[in-house]
């Protein structure tokens, strides 16, 4: 599952690029360090679903949004 977390954290990526906002931001705004934040962006990070429910409401997108991504993004189906 190593891609499904390179592709979960190029959706993370857009959506905050897409905000305007840094990593610091985010980390802020999600109570995540910002080097988790980092990691998780370059998919070395295997996020747990309550991590990414934080991301997501950080974010203020629905979670499905980051997962349907991901999956956009890889082009392949993980579930």
């Amino acid at each position: 599952m190593p891609d499904l977390c390179s592709h979960l954290g190029l959706a993370v990526r857009a959506v905050r690029l897409r905000r305007g906002w840094s990593q610091e931001l985010l980390s802020e705004k999600s109570g995540l360090d910002r080097t988790y934040v980092s990691g998780l962006e370059r998919g070395r990070r295997n996020p747990a679903l309550l991590t990414l429910a934080r991301l997501a409401d950080a974010l203020e997108v629905p979670l499905s949004e980051l997962i349907r991504d991901a999956e956009e993004n890889s082009g392949a189906l993980y579930f």
